[in-house]
């Protein structure tokens, strides 16, 4: 098999999904936050380096798009998990409420205009970016308000679940050569 032709995208979508699933478990409330432990090693290294490996993959097939969002997103669980084993190590102060608002801000108006691109491609492509637009946003507003962060986890559950579903229709698709789990026509405008 000529390994150009490999697409990387289901990787990364399953990369960010499960990390995005297993992490907003914990925000939602559905399972403690001491379990925050299983988060931060696969933020590092499935979440993180598996999205870096994916997005490096996507520079080979040309496709500007899935590198920048696999590697910005990976670069965004890596710096996360490291941030809290640094905080936790006692190597840095613990990040106040404006700081980590700030930090999960800045990230929703990265995700805001990668949104706009996903317009041109598959509806299921649009459902995740435009979850994780809104989770980022619930999130930063989440840590002046309890109530915010619970409900932002759920939603961070559609965000990944939606990830989860288009790398598993994307692999299962093409290894049936049809559409069995529909991903949407491109182009919402």
């Amino acid at each position: 098999m000529d390994n150009h032709n490999i697409n990387p995208a289901p990787l990364g979508l399953a990369a960010f999904g499960l990390t995005t699933v297993l992490l907003n478990l914990i925000n939602a409330e559905i399972i403690p936050h001491a379990s925050l432990g299983m988060v931060l090693p696969l933020g590092l290294f499935f979440g993180g380096l598996g999205q870096l490996f994916a997005g490096n993959r996507e520079v080979g097939t040309g496709n500007t798009f899935g590198s920048t969002a696999f590697t910005a997103f990976g670069g965004f669980w890596m710096a996360f998990a490291t941030m809290v084993l640094l905080e936790n190590l006692e190597v840095i102060a613990p990040m106040p409420k404006a700081g980590i608002a700030a930090f999960l801000a800045g990230w929703g108006i990265f995700t805001l205009y990668m949104t706009i691109p996903t317009l041109k491609k598959p509806k299921a492509l649009f459902v995740v970016f435009a979850t994780l637009t809104v989770l980022f946003f619930l999130l930063a507003i989440g840590q002046y308000s309890h109530g915010v962060h619970i409900f932002a986890g759920y939603e961070g559950l559609l965000c990944g679940g939606s990830a989860l579903y288009l790398s598993a229709a994307e692999i299962i698709n093409e290894t049936f050569g049809r559409e069995l789990l529909p991903i949407g026509s491109k182009s919402l405008i």
